[in-house]
């Protein structure tokens, strides 16, 4: 193991953020990484090489977490590097963007902070790319065999790098004008600077992978077609339909789903429409209905845009700073996070003295409930409840509906507390919040169904709206597979990469009759969570 009393000697240490004050005027990414250099190998010295590493079930990857931690606490950086690679194509990306299910997994999280997987992994990761380390890994012979990846997000780059090694000819096609998918387009350059995802792409294009942006594979290009040009085809084109909110004045001027002011944002960030984004949040009230990572996503970027004011609402209720009773150790639990969009917002609302209930107050007093005979008595009501310490969450808000200026342009949201234990309004409850630009952030259904995709390829959709396939990722027509959240549903960054290897494996399989790639997950599988 690393250090046998770290654990016990050394507190958690997180990456230091920049101050909010300074990273909100810029694009940069939030977290100071040189802060790690002098405190990561204490950190990875925390770790207790556990007999069962339960990290290990909490992360589909498999990745060795003992084994690098313990390498970093030696000091010896390179074989870190090729033991966290071993596992997992992109550790740049999972230890930026990954919400780290190692670690409420960690055996030390039972009844202690966790190590900090999550910052050992970036520190390897990065400290690999300053030092030359990450260099293209073309294959030693070639094999023959053509496959079409269609879609260039985690899960398809991760099956196009595998399958390329093995030494087959990979096309990735992508529908969006630059390579990358929700990497390029969804996620923040706050949160992911993109010279990150294109340098990675650099070593893709070294190792023999091609690329074509800018193809529609089932409208611009004929998906029949492609396939009889292909020895196999991977269909690994994410889950992209938003939910929808069936409310009242949906309709208006002024409503955006997330995905469509996110990609304009970056669009913007990487010189389109002259630097400007033609959806912007600048000198708005804004107001985000989603409590997700995308709509926190949604709300640093709105911050940097210089919204006036901003305010997300949250179905769910509030939750604890522990876990529940109900939500044991080594699962995922739902406990109160602040994220780093979050602590902006919190402290930009102090500056301009913005608060919930000045800005939005009751439309009506709230009439207490009688109680009743016997203990079958009422729960009280549900309010809107705003997160603790100036938080710009409010918790268990149901919207009711959307409000109109005389122009047709949105004005305002009218929402109430919901029921305890339902997702209906409460009555008794309602308030009316000033939102002059609203941002749908409320998760995904699935893939795209009319795309033309699914019925030039034949493929079928599962009883949840994915794209159905079998035990070996192949959904039905033979030589074709699907991988990530096409056949998973919305998922996380960390699953697609583990997907996307797994599905490389069962092409490998299906081309040369065996295979020696990694196979991390199954199609069934699910995260460890209640």
């Amino acid at each position: 193991m690393a250090d046998p009393k770290g654990f016990l000697t050394t507190p958690r240490r997180d990456c230091a953020r920049r101050p909010v004050r300074e990273r909100v005027q810029d694009w940069d990414e939030v977290y100071d990484r040189r802060s790690l250099l002098p405190v990561i190998r204490g950190q990875a010295g925390r770790c207790m090489d556990c007999g069962i590493p339960f990290c290990h079930h909490g992360c589909p990857l498999g990745n060795l977490i003992p084994e690098w931690n313990d390498l970093v606490w030696r000091g010896d950086w390179a074989e870190a590097s090729d033991r966290l690679h071993a596992t997992n194509n992109f550790p740049e990306f999972t230890g930026r963007l990954c919400p780290a299910p190692c670690e409420p997994a960690c055996v030390l999280a039972i009844n202690q902070p966790a190590v900090t997987i999550k910052n050992v992994e970036a520190a390897i990761a990065d400290r690999a790319w300053d030092r030359g380390r990450v260099l293209p890994r073309p294959p030693g012979r070639l094999t023959g065999k053509t496959v079409a990846v269609i879609g260039s997000g985690p899960a398809g780059l991760a099956c196009a790098q595998q399958l390329t090694r093995a030494g087959h000819l990979v096309t990735v096609y992508e529908r969006a004008d630059r390579i990358g998918g929700l990497l390029r387009y969804g996620i923040p350059e706050f949160r992911l600077e993109k010279r990150q995802l294109d340098r990675r792409l650099a070593q893709l294009r070294a190792e023999g992978t091609r690329f074509r942006a800018g193809v529609a594979v089932g409208a611009g290009l004929d998906a029949g077609r492609l396939r009889q040009r292909c020895d196999a085809v991977v269909v690994a084109v994410g889950a992209t339909v938003p939910r929808e909110l069936p409310v009242p004045g949906r309709e208006l001027a002024g409503i955006y789903q997330a995905m469509d002011y996110l990609p304009a944002a970056n669009r913007a960030c990487a010189g389109d429409f002259r630097g400007h984004s033609p959806v912007t949040a600048a000198g708005r009230h804004v107001l985000i209905v989603g409590g997700g990572d995308t709509g926190a996503d949604c709300l640093g970027t709105a911050l940097r845009q210089g919204a006036a004011s901003v305010i997300q609402l949250d179905i769910n209720p509030l939750p604890g700073a522990e876990r529940a009773p109900d939500q044991p150790w080594p699962v995922y639990p739902k406990v109160y996070r602040v994220s780093s969009a979050h602590q902006e917002a919190r402290e930009l609302a102090r500056l301009r003295g913005q608060d919930w209930d000045s800005s939005c107050p009751p439309v009506a007093p709230v009439a207490p409930v009688a109680p009743v005979p016997g203990p079958a008595a009422p729960a009280a009501p549900v309010v809107p409840l705003p997160g603790p310490d100036g938080d710009v969450r409010v918790f268990s808000a149901c919207t009711l509906g959307f409000e109109a200026d005389s122009g047709g342009r949105v004005r305002a949201l009218r929402l109430a507390g919901t029921r305890p234990g339902r997702r209906e309004p409460q009555p008794g409850t309602e308030r009316v919040v000033r939102a002059d630009l609203v941002l749908l952030a409320l998760g995904f259904t699935g893939p795209e169904p009319d795309s033309g995709l699914a019925g030039q390829l034949g493929l079928r959709l599962d009883a949840h709206g994915n794209f159905a396939r079998d035990a070996g990722f192949g959904a039905g027509p033979d030589g074709v597979f699907v991988a990530g959240d096409a056949g998973r549903g919305p998922s996380l960054l960390v699953w697609a990469v583990a997907e996307g290897r797994a599905a490389a494996a069962a092409v490998d399989r299906y081309l040369m009759g065996s295979t020696t790639l990694p196979s991390p997950v199954r199609p069934a599988e699910r995260p460890l969570t209640l």
